[in-house]
């Protein structure tokens, strides 16, 4: 049986997610977000360019207006993540989990994106691809936008 204070020592290594300051602070300082648990935080605007973002959790997250150019967001969650307006050009997003994210506004251009999981309507999966090609954002149907 394990002392009140040894639970206390493991209850304070269980992982928790980061705040925006801290998120702002590991930036600023250089030190890796692989890994990170974002899960739920709001992160609008943030520039994230050429960081290594795999396997991180940003489920639930606000990343509108955020930009990942040359992010490697590979096998990252973004479910359900707001990423109105972000730009994600030529970040490699293979494995991730774009699914229930809004994606409205997004740029993909040049962007990698092997086995990732996107929003379900073909008419988004159309764009992407064009995205990819030429750079043009996202434009969702307000039908296909829940987020409030």
């Amino acid at each position: 049986m394990r002392s009140a204070r040894a639970r206390r020592r493991e209850d304070d290594l269980a992982p928790t997610s980061m705040t925006r300051k801290q998120v702002m602070d590991a930036l600023r300082k250089g030190r890796s977000l692989v890994e990170a648990d974002l899960r739920g935080a709001d992160l609008t605007g943030l520039n994230f360019d050429g960081r290594d973002l795999s396997f991180t959790k940003l489920a639930d997250a606000d990343l509108s207006g955020c930009t990942f150019k040359g992010a490697r967001l590979e096998g990252a969650s973004m479910w359900h993540a707001n990423l109105q307006g972000a730009v994600l050009d030529e970040a490699v997003l293979d494995f991730a989990d774009l699914d229930c994210a809004n994606i409205d506004g997004c740029r993909f251009r040049g962007a990698r994106i092997k086995k990732t999981i996107f929003p379900n309507p073909r008419e988004s999966l159309d764009q992407i691809e064009s995205s990819i090609r030429t750079g043009e954002a996202i434009r969702l149907p307000q039908d296909e936008l829940d987020f409030e």
